[in-house]
């Protein structure tokens, strides 16, 4: 096809009308109107009825059509905008322009959909960012020819050129704008996560926290409805704790759920969180009519914990606009947030068990190891006394007096127990003074041999949860002794080192076999190795059958205080 020429005065106001275009175009920083533009200018420069203007996507396909000359009866007529087929797909995947006098006679060509204006001659050239499609400028239906030519082509090239400047500074400034209001978006929330985490920090009630937790969710969110189910301890069982939603009904047909059984279940099963679309698909667990309350998703998010999952937060919007991912995500922080809150509640209750369970151990061990040691020995001397009351009345008497003298102080020590829930065994004693006690009552309850040693100072410097770890395994000790060896000696041995004070006491007794060691020795080991244990030290008890056994047993003295010399 042959070229018009066209006259320098003609060029020159075409060029001029150029200029002064590219002028305005990056100016428009609005991409939609920006688009119309370019198709506008287009029409004008080659004098075409009809301009379309189309901008791809990152993937290479049409993310906006804009089409000019056609009117919006015409438009609102197409059962469907271009999906980038016949011409219009030849020209996406194409870095030179096409120039055609008639489309009814190219193979490229697709037809037209019903309701579209006929067309004729067609121009189309590619926007190109150097190697990079942007978009494409179509003309169709040349008004002063038949047909465009390569006048027109190099003019529409042109204006391609500084289309693509344009259309690349609107697509940053919309995306610079995206990213503000994302970063502004993403403030909010942060704003609000910690507020949320203050208040849910200071919160020791788990009804508080659901509460608080789900106020602000949905004041910040416009969630009009929230549920929450928490897992009951030691069980699968989800319960609902928490339904918020005015005069919505409950979301699921039941208030109780099996991990792993239904929507709900199957969340706190995997952990991971997902959004349900009512419009699109149906969830046999919700209750009937739940689209009729105009509630268009529903997010199920996980309580996940440290320990395990919680329980699950269901929220819904009775918006039509989709929850994106932004709110998504912010959902499932503040969901962490309220599971973390709601483990710490639970740990805490946890510590508080605990403590109390260990409170307990201690009051036993210090009834076996005291009160009910000074019992049994008040057994032992009124049992003497029973055999002595034929041959020996005067020696039985006194043993009943010391019976007496011995539950006296046994009721006094129970006393103080109920006064400071701690028996006073020690009595101001020092280690070495206390066991001189036990060791003269044992030798007066049993008349069994003993031989105590100990040092000169006493270990008088012993702290005193060290002495009184040292007095009771050896009360303990003597206890097993006069119920169990059948001994004739008995030695006890009070020595210490540099770091450590050491207890011995071996008998000559019937032994027993280690294997059965807790069978043989009964509550009493248990309390011998938690004493030492808990004043820093251990015990070690050896025996064997028809060699009698030993309890050895340490606690440290405290380090000495470190000085710098002058």
């Amino acid at each position: 096809m042959t070229a018009t020429s066209l006259t320098r005065e003609q060029l020159s106001q075409q060029l001029l009308a150029l200029h002064s275009a590219s002028l305005d175009l990056v100016k428009d920083i609005s991409l939609d109107s920006l688009l119309e533009r370019i198709g506008s200018i287009a029409c004008e420069l080659s004098t075409a009825k009809y301009a379309a203007v189309g901008v791809l996507d990152e993937k290479g396909e049409l993310e906006r059509f804009i089409p000019i000359g056609m009117t919006r009866q015409e438009i609102d007529q197409m059962p469907h905008p271009p999906v980038g087929e016949g011409l219009i797909g030849a020209l996406m995947h194409s870095k030179e322009a096409i120039l055609i006098p008639d489309i009814s006679k190219d193979p490229r060509q697709g037809g037209f959909p019903v309701f579209h204006p006929a067309m004729t001659s067609f121009l189309g050239v590619p926007i190109l960012q150097g190697e990079k499609q942007l978009g494409q400028i179509y003309l169709t239906n040349k008004q002063s020819a038949k047909a465009f030519d390569a006048n027109d082509q190099g003019i529409i090239e042109m204006l391609a050129n500084y289309a693509a400047v344009a259309i690349t500074n609107a697509q940053l400034y919309r995306d610079l704008i995206s990213r503000d209001r994302i970063l502004t978006r993403r403030n909010e929330n942060l704003a609000l996560l910690n507020e949320l985490a203050s208040t849910l920090a200071t919160s020791t009630d788990i009804d508080q926290i659901v509460d608080n937790g789900l106020g602000q969710l949905m004041n910040y969110l416009q969630m009009e409805v929230a549920e929450v189910f928490l897992r009951q301890e030691d069980s699968r069982n989800l319960i609902l704790k928490s339904h918020r939603g005015g005069d919505t009904d409950n979301l699921w047909i039941r208030k109780q759920f099996v991990i792993g059984e239904g929507t709900v279940g199957k969340v706190a099963q995997s952990g991971y969180a997902l959004i349900m679309d009512l419009g699109e698909n149906k969830y046999p667990d919700l209750i009937p009519g739940i689209r009729s309350k105009q509630i268009f998703q529903i997010a199920v998010l996980p309580l996940n914990g440290r320990t395990g999952v919680l329980g699950v937060m269901c929220v819904a919007t009775c918006h039509p606009r989709p929850i994106d991912d932004i709110e998504f995500q912010f959902l499932q922080a503040i969901a962490s947030w309220m599971a973390t809150a709601l483990e710490n509640v639970r740990l805490n209750l946890s510590d508080r068990r605990l403590a109390i369970l260990e409170e307990r151990e201690r009051f036993g061990m210090d009834l076996h190891d005291g009160i009910i040691q000074s019992v049994y020995a008040v057994g032992l001397t009124l049992e003497h006394a029973r055999l002595l009351l034929t041959d020996d009345p005067e020696m039985a008497a006194s043993r009943i007096d010391q019976a007496v003298h011995d539950l006296n102080n046994t009721i006094r020590d129970i006393r103080a127990y109920i006064l400071d829930l701690r028996p006073r065994q020690m009595h101001n004693e020092s280690v070495l003074e206390g066991v001189q006690r036990l060791v003269h009552e044992f030798k007066a309850n049993t008349l069994i041999e003993v031989n105590l040693d100990g040092p000169a100072d006493g270990l008088a410097e012993l702290p005193g949860p060290q002495a009184v770890a040292l007095f009771h395994i050896c009360q303990e000790a003597l206890a097993n002794i006069a119920k169990h060896a059948h001994a004739r000696r008995v030695d006890v041995i009070l020595w210490r080192t540099d770091d450590r004070a050491l207890l011995e006491v071996h008998d000559d007794g019937k032994g027993f076999n280690p294997d059965q060691i807790h069978q043989a020795i009964g509550h009493g080991l248990s309390n011998m190795q938690t004493r030492a244990t808990n004043a820093g030290g251990e015990v070690d008890i050896s025996s064997e059958i028809g060699q009698g056994s030993t309890v050895l047993a340490w606690v440290p003295f405290p380090a000495p205080e470190s000085g710098i010399a002058e």
